[in-house]
């Protein structure tokens, strides 16, 4: 009888368990109703991409991201398929100057990556170890990647030859030009305009240069009267815009300032360009970013996000040196159009890397 007790004991158990249990339409058990859906993972990366890496720039082409910054004795890129493991992606140097004593040997400045008119071209100031002949120079490629050899093309030369650097290029309908940070004088440092001119072809400036900018408020004046280090940024509107930075980089006010440009209008006139009466991105001593500046932009891999890449010291009074890092964010346009970068967002703190990345 204790034999068939357990039996018949064991039987109901398993008529218990069965009936507890429900299948749905396609036959899948689901037990006990448990409707909690999947943990979903998110991919993160924190600020600074490197520990070094000042000026940062980066251009895309099929996929890839092509990442450089000041070395000052040479032009390095390093490319990557995500800008957010920036920091696994491995330097390949593709320019190294000739000897000291030649005009554009030393003090290797800004370098920037532009794809035109089918090929590649790399923009940078130099100058021969005196920082007055700083002037701006480009290498020319016809491979397929930046990531190739150079063949310099010569300076970057308007009628106006004065101390020049951070060149970047606006290409304006169907039109080239040239725009860099440089003195009005032949020996003025510490104060710096944003001047434009011409270009004939990606090497070539024809005319002479317009100023465009200079410094007009408070903010734009602290250690230094500057503007330099202008980039280009485009809405989805086709509105031009370009930012700068502002001040001393030695001081912990550099900050970006904003110029807009007059639709359907010509860059070359200078009151076609409006200044933002305050920074658009400045420092935040509680988020670890001190002195904001020398951006670039690029698009998250799939094309649905906007990225600002700007290097920043992570602490006061760190000034102008190798100190400065990478970092990028997210940003976002306002409804008038206008780019919305918020405020440089915390160093260390895992945030969510551009989408399609995973």
């Amino acid at each position: 009888m204790k034999i068939i007790n357990r039996y018949l004991s064991g039987v109901l158990l398993s008529i218990l368990v069965i009936s507890c249990s429900k299948k749905t339409d396609t036959g899948v058990i689901n037990n006990g109703g448990n409707t909690n859906p999947p943990v979903v993972t998110v991919a993160t990366f924190s600020n600074p991409l490197l520990s070094s890496g000042p000026d940062p720039w980066v251009v895309q082409k099929d996929g890839v991201y092509y990442f450089t910054r000041t070395f000052g004795d040479r032009i390095s890129i390093y490319p990557t398929t995500k800008m957010s493991a920036l920091g696994n992606a491995l330097a390949q140097t593709v320019y190294t100057p000739p000897s000291a004593g030649i005009a554009y040997s030393r003090d290797i400045w800004a370098p920037e990556i532009h794809y035109l008119q089918g090929k590649w071209y790399i923009y940078f100031a130099a100058d021969d170890g005196n920082d007055v002949n700083h002037r701006m120079y480009v290498l020319e490629s016809s491979a397929a990647t930046p990531v190739s050899t150079y063949t310099f093309k010569g300076q970057l030369k308007p009628t106006t030859d004065k101390w020049a650097i951070d060149g970047t290029v606006l290409n304006y309908n169907n039109q080239l030009y040239l725009i860099w940070s440089g003195w009005q004088g032949d020996n003025t440092p510490g104060t710096q305009q944003l001047y434009i001119a011409k270009m004939s072809d990606p090497y070539t400036i024809s005319g002479d240069r317009v100023m465009i900018s200079q410094a007009d408020y408070a903010w734009e004046k602290s250690g230094s009267s500057v503007n330099e280090a202008p980039e280009v940024l485009t809405n989805p509107q086709g509105k031009v815009f370009l930012t700068y930075s502002a001040s001393s980089c030695f001081t912990d006010n550099y900050a970006l300032g904003l110029l807009t440009l007059k639709d359907a209008s010509d860059p070359m006139v200078a009151a076609n360009w409006t200044k933002s009466a305050t920074p658009v991105f400045s420092t935040n001593a509680t988020n670890g970013a001190y002195g904001p500046g020398h951006n670039g932009f690029f698009t998250s891999p799939d094309g649905t996000e906007n990225w600002i890449i700007y290097h920043a010291n992570s602490s006061a009074g760190q000034g102008c040196g190798d100190t400065r890092n990478p970092r990028m964010q997210k940003f976002t346009w306002n409804a008038d159009g206008t780019p919305n970068f918020g405020t440089p967002i915390s160093i260390y703190v895992k945030t969510a890397v551009p989408a399609g990345e995973q």
